[in-house]
């Protein structure tokens, strides 16, 4: 019997401990010539010391796909349930990654 498999079929396995998730309210982001950073952060209220539950490293090309696949979701979530609020960026949480401040 031949096998019903499409050629370049790709055969994701996806554990259960993966596919319970991970809750994050923020994501930092940092990139170098070769390389974006996303953390997942998990930030709660009266507690001030926030820890990052998961950190990915995607080449540019693959933060590319990521960006145009991310709008393409949005854009359909929006078109089923209508859209999503902006939340005021006057109330994002202060960072301060002891970095040198950007001069001009």
């Amino acid at each position: 019997m031949a096998e019903n498999k499409k050629p370049n079929q790709l055969n994701i396995e996806l554990p259960e401990e993966v596919a319970e998730g991970t809750y994050s309210n923020l994501a930092i982001i940092s990139h170098s010539s070769s390389e974006f950073i996303v953390d997942f952060v998990r930030m709660l209220p009266n507690v001030p010391k926030a820890k990052v539950k998961s950190r990915i490293i995607l080449t540019p090309q693959h933060a590319k796909r990521l960006l145009k696949a991310l709008a393409d979701n949005v854009k359909r979530y929006e078109a089923q349930f209508g859209v999503v609020a902006d939340t005021d960026p006057t109330n994002f949480p202060p960072m301060n990654f002891n970095t040198p401040k950007a001069q001009a």
